[in-house]
């Protein structure tokens, strides 16, 4: 019986590595590819497939964020081959729960096992989803976080501490980071959305105070009083630029200083 299968890797060569294993192995129907943790998520729901070959680390939206949305989500979990490189204690982790993993580089042979391995699953209708959520809060637990993000500035690739970010807004799909202080810089992201980009910052310090606009909560140097009820945010850049809060976060701002 064919297996519908989807590959998610931010790497390309390892989605033509994988693809080429799969299609070598036979009774495999590869219906997408994605490339992001979002992608991931969206093809999912598109073409709920049998099997989802799903990188571990990815910028943003990591593998385990987009098991977690899908379950925020409620969407039905395939069957899960994670594709890493991480340390024995992950792999641990992985055979404990029993659940599928490859290490990478890959290997003809371990992915043929894994393609045997879900069809045996499909034949058992035995889809261990609860045993992936408890994967998936074991290793966030055990996952180091960092609190550094790249960004592009002056021809350079700086890392910048997550402390130090003021804000970041989208404008014809283009990200623009902006750090705090008289000498702070302006660079761009390589996520592809806000939403990407908070996923990858730390939920207690930034807000999204627009659609357009994510900010460092810790970098507000003022609430601005604006028409009908609303505000702005005089933010602590060396512009000291002043972000729109959209009717829809205002509760939340009062929420955030008492207002």
């Amino acid at each position: 019986m064919s297996l519908s299968a989807v590959i998610v890797d931010d790497e390309q060569l390892a989605r033509d590595e994988l693809a080429y294993l799969l299609k070598n192995a036979g009774d495999v129907d590869i219906v997408a590819q994605g490339k992001n943790g979002l992608e991931a998520v969206n093809l999912i729901k598109e073409h709920n497939p049998d099997l989802v070959f799903l990188d571990v680390q990815m910028p943003g939206l990591d593998g385990f964020g987009v098991i977690k949305k899908l379950l925020d989500k409620r969407v039905p979990l395939p069957k899960i081959v994670f594709a890493t490189a991480f340390d024995q204690y992950a792999v641990k982790a992985f055979e404990v729960n029993a659940v599928d993993y490859l290490l990478k580089p890959f290997d003809k042979k371990r992915v043929a096992q894994s393609l045997q391995k879900a069809r045996a699953q499909q034949e058992n209708e035995n889809t261990p989803a609860e045993k992936i959520e408890s994967l998936v809060r074991m290793l966030e637990s055990q996952k180091p976080q960092t609190s550094k993000i790249l960004i592009r500035a002056m021809g350079r690739m700086l890392l910048v501490d997550q402390k130090e970010i003021c804000y970041a807004s989208i404008e014809d799909g283009v990200i623009s980071v902006v750090t705090a202080g008289a000498n702070g810089i302006e660079g761009h992201s390589n996520c592809r959305t806000l939403e990407e980009l908070l996923d990858s910052l730390d939920p207690n310090l930034f807000w999204r105070a627009h659609r357009s606009f994510l900010v460092n909560i810790n970098r507000i140097r003022e609430v601005v009083p604006w028409f009908k009820s609303s505000y702005q945010l005089r933010m602590d850049d060396k512009k000291q630029t002043e972000i729109p809060v959209s009717r829809a976060q205002t509760r939340r701002l009062r929420e955030l200083f008492g207002l």
